[in-house]
């Protein structure tokens, strides 16, 4: 017998490897890294950046991130906020064509956002930590009953849920021009020092590169690129100007590694080379 996600229901045993829950203080940053079994870990509070395969993903509550085995990740708080997460992880189970342990395509983006399943979920996260913290006899037993049923949960909110997108898709008419085009600004005003690229900035959006550059040209006359050109000379001006760096410095705060390239682009913007500000600041 067969269930909708290509499981054999009778052989369905997935090993749960750990659950808990965890709160981390503003200003933490943890190292990248990978497992070689599937995680998942969802926001109960707060907000944070994940940079996920070096692609960067602001996150907030009610978000779930999906990591497959060999998926590259780490954190760092911002604005000062703590953040609190729930992580599992699982592994012994097999969906659909994918491979072993894993759980969702390449071409899925692996922060799911807010969806109907949502109180479900909270309520399978809350009834786990509940059952940890009771450690009573039977407790093993009904914490894998919990995991199987949240990893059940999880693939519906993968597979059934209609928000959920391919990278490259979005429902149109859910979405308003000028909110699109404010939602890709405020992506690269927050992480313009990071290494973006269009293709970058649209997996972060769901849209398709042709798609975004297109909205964005209309909207604002210019290009997603140029537009994260101009923010990263006008913040490396001021970082010049007013915290005294030196043009490699400012180059590499603002997310250019070759200086040199970095002082081709603030003379062509602004008519003269970065190092006359040194004097013009004086």
């Amino acid at each position: 017998m067969c269930c909708n996600f290509g499981m054999d229901v009778d052989n369905f045993n997935p090993k749960i490897l750990y659950t808990f829950e965890k709160r981390f203080e503003p200003s933490h940053k943890s190292k990248v890294h990978s497992h070689d079994f599937m995680s998942i870990i969802y926001i109960m509070s707060g907000n944070c950046t994940y940079m996920i395969n070096n692609i960067p993903y602001k996150v907030k509550k009610g978000d779930i991130l999906v990591l497959n085995p060999g998926v590259c990740h780490g954190k760092y708080t911002i604005d000062g906020s703590g953040i609190h997460e729930f992580h599992a992880g699982f592994e012994n189970f097999k969906v659909n064509d994918l491979p072993n342990n894993n759980i969702i395509n390449d071409n899925i983006t692996p922060v799911i956002p807010y969806t109907n399943y949502d109180d479900d979920l909270l309520q399978c996260f809350n009834d786990i930590i509940l059952e940890q913290n009771k450690n009573e006899s039977g407790s093993e037993l009904i914490l894998k009953t919990l995991g199987m049923k949240l990893l059940v949960i999880l693939l519906r909110v993968i597979y059934q849920n209609n928000s959920i997108k391919e990278k490259g898709c979005i429902n149109f008419e859910t979405y308003d021009r000028s909110t699109i085009v404010n939602a890709i600004t405020e992506f690269i005003n927050t992480n313009y020092m990071h290494d973006l690229s269009l293709e970058i900035i649209s997996q972060n959006m769901y849209l398709s590169p042709a798609y975004i550059s297109k909205l964005f040209k209309e909207e604002t006359g210019d290009s997603p690129i140029n537009y994260l050109i101009k923010i990263r000379l006008s913040k490396a001006k001021d970082f010049l100007t007013y915290n005294r760096l030196t043009i490699k410095e400012a180059a590499h705060a603002v997310g250019y590694d070759d200086a040199y390239h970095f002082s081709k682009l603030f003379k062509k913007h602004y008519g003269y080379p970065p190092s006359c500000l040194k004097y013009k600041a004086v």
